[in-house]
């Protein structure tokens, strides 16, 4: 009987080892506080959650790969929708587990005029309960923080090419406040 209490234990523990950890992190709900995200953009510098927590909301839209057909329609959306999301006081960025450099160059390749953020490791994709089972990229979804640090909305059935329209309409709805707005 110790024998194969013991045997399961160790089948149990080997199968929850092997897993990767966003297997069982859970997506961030409306009302939570977002994750402390830290991550490295394509413009070289460092984008940290605390960094606009008390200053203004942020938009990070992940997409799985730079270079593939709807994630360069999602972040061309977003440039060509600049305009309407710049009224906001909203700090905008996609994001992807793709390294700095090949979003460094996607980025240039649209010629966007945001950073896309980077998480090589995961790390981040992971807090949000994003990150695939086998760890190789976050899925596509798109978070709005208010300016309190907590999620104001999360977005899962995105439209690639509408996206950035759809986020400034997003924020209409939502009350974020637009910019030099008393």
């Amino acid at each position: 009987m110790r024998t194969l209490f013991g045997c399961a234990l160790v089948t149990v523990a080997t199968c929850f080892s092997i897993l990767p950890a966003s297997s069982f992190a859970e997506i961030p709900k409306v009302g939570d506080t977002a994750p402390d995200f830290d991550m490295q953009g394509s413009d070289g510098k460092t984008y940290k959650a605390k960094d606009f927590v008390g200053k203004k909301a942020v938009i990070i839209a992940w997409f799985p790969r730079a270079f593939t057909g709807g994630c360069t329609k999602e972040c061309k959306s977003m440039k060509e929708s600049g305009e309407l999301l710049k009224k906001y006081d909203v700090a905008y960025f996609t994001a992807s587990t793709d390294p700095v450099a090949k979003n460094g160059e996607f980025a240039k390749s649209l010629e966007l005029d945001y950073p896309i953020l980077c998480d090589p490791k995961g790390a981040n994709a992971t807090m949000f309960g994003i990150l695939s089972p086998d760890g190789s990229k976050a899925s596509r979804h798109t978070f709005i923080i208010g300016k309190d640090g907590k999620i104001l909305a999360v977005e899962s059935k995105v439209n690639t090419e509408t996206h950035g329209k759809d986020l400034a309409d997003q924020l209409e709805k939502l009350g974020v406040a637009k910019k030099n707005a008393k």
